[in-house]
C-alpha cells in the first residue's frame, strides 16, 4: 500500500498524537492519482484536511478488521458489490442519513441500509469482433451459452470479482437453476482456458483467438486513449455491445464508500461523501478513468460516448443484493468447473 501526499498520512501511518478538529482519513483502494485530486479540491473548499492510504480492495478490509475500533480511518473507498458487502458484513461501517446522498444516487446504487454509496459506475458488456461478428448477433448475456458461441468466448477466471457480481445478478433475475445452466454454457462455450485481465480479453478479439468477451466499459476506453498507437489499433478491431437492452438492462457495478463504524471524525466523513457526489466532483471522477457518473444529467467524457450507448439501460437490481448473493455465485462457479 502506497501512503499518499496528503496531510496527515503521518498520523494514518501509526503517530501517536491524536487527529486534529478538522481531518478526514481514508483508506482507498483506488489509485491515489485517480481520487487525490478530488480530495485536494474538498480540503481547499472546506479547509477540512485529508489523510489517504491506498491499497487493494482486500489489504483495506483486512487492515480495518485487525485495527478495529483503534483504526484512524474514516471512510473506506472499494470497488464492487461484492467487496463492499464484506465490509458491511465485517461490520466496519455505519448508516449515514444523508439527504444529500440519498438524492444524488439512483436506489439500486446505495445501500439499503445506509453504509455504503456509489460514487462512479462501471457496465460489464460484450465486446467483439469487428471482423468476424455483426452487432444484430449480439442481443444478452444470457445469450452467450447458446451452443453458437462455442469455442468463442474469452472471459476472466471465476476468481474475478467482476465477474461474481455478473453471476450474482444472474442469480438475481433467474433464480440458481437457470444461472448455472448459463454459467455450465459459458464454461462449455470458451475459446480458451480463463486467463488474465479485461484488457487481454480485448487484446485476444483482435487476434483472433475469440469472437466475443465480456469486459468492463473502462478497460476499453482506456484502451481507445492509449499513447500506445498499437494499443488503439487493437481497439479499433473492437466493438461494444450493451446487453439486454430490451429487457432488464446491463449489468453495472460501482466503487463506493462508507463511513466507518470507528471513524474519529464522523461529521467531515460525511461532508467528504457528500462532496463526492457532487456534481464537479462526479465530473472528476467519471472522466478520470472512463467510468460513468452515479449521478444523473453528468456529462460523460468524449472517449466514454465512444463506447456508444450512452446512457443506457441499466439492471436496476439493487447493488447491496448483488454482494449478498457473492456466496452463491463462488458455489455456481465451482460446480461448474469455471476456472
Amino acid at each position: 500500500m502506497t501512503p499518499a501526499p496528503l496531510a496527515l498520512a503521518a498520523a494514518l501511518l501509526g503517530a501517536a498524537a491524536p487527529a486534529a478538529a478538522e481531518t478526514v482519513n481514508v483508506y482507498s483502494a483506488r489509485h491515489d492519482s485517480l481520487i487525490e485530486p478530488l480530495l485536494e479540491r474538498f480540503t481547499e473548499e472546506t479547509g477540512i484536511e485529508v489523510g489517504l492510504i491506498t491499497g487493494s480492495s482486500d489489504a483495506m478490509i483486512k487492515r480495518l478488521e485487525v485495527e478495529g475500533r483503534n483504526s484512524p480511518a474514516d471512510v473506506l473507498i472499494t470497488v464492487d458489490a461484492a467487496r463492499l458487502h464484506r465490509a458491511e458484513e465485517s461490520g466496519l461501517f455505519q448508516p449515514v442519513r444523508s439527504e444529500a446522498l440519498g438524492e444524488a444516487l439512483a436506489p439500486h446504487l446505495q445501500d439499503d441500509e445506509d453504509l455504503w454509496f456509489g460514487l462512479s459506475m462501471r457496465a460489464r458488456v460484450i465486446a467483439f469482433s469487428r471482423e468476424r461478428v455483426e452487432r444484430s448477433e449480439l442481443s444478452t448475456y444470457e445469450a452467450l451459452a447458446e451452443p453458437k458461441w462455442d469455442g468463442r468466448i474469452c472471459i476472466r477466471s471465476s476468481d474475478n470479482v467482476y465477474n461474481q457480481s455478473l453471476l450474482a445478478s444472474l442469480v438475481a433475475a433467474h433464480g440458481v437453476e437457470q444461472a448455472e445452466d448459463w454459467a455450465r454454457g459459458i464454461v462449455e462455450n470458451m475459446a480458451r482456458p480463463p486467463q488474465g485481465g479485461d484488457t487481454d480479453q480485448i487484446e485476444a478479439l483482435a487476434a483472433g483467438i475469440c469472437d466475443v468477451a465480456v469486459v468492463n466499459t473502462y478497460y476499453y476506453a482506456r484502451m481507445l486513449e492509449s499513447d500506445d498507437p498499437g494499443v488503439r489499433a487493437v481497439a479499433d478491431e473492437v466493438g461494444l455491445f450493451f446487453p439486454n437492452q430490451d429487457g432488464r438492462g446491463a449489468h453495472v457495478n460501482v466503487t463506493g464508500a462508507g463511513v466507518l463504524e470507528h471513524a474519529p471524525n464522523r461529521d467531515n466523513a460525511v461532508r467528504l461523501l457528500e462532496y463526492l457526489v457532487t456534481p464537479e466532483a462526479q465530473r472528476w471522477l467519471a472522466r478520470v478513468n472512463h467510468e460513468y457518473p452515479v449521478r444523473p444529467g453528468i456529462e460523460v467524457s468524449d472517449t466514454v460516448r465512444q463506447l456508444g450507448r450512452y446512457p443506457f439501460k441499466q439492471d436496476r437490481v439493487s447493488l447491496g443484493r448483488i454482494g449478498e448473493l457473492n456466496a452463491e455465485a463462488v458455489r455456481i462457479f465451482d460446480r461448474v468447473d469455471w476456472r
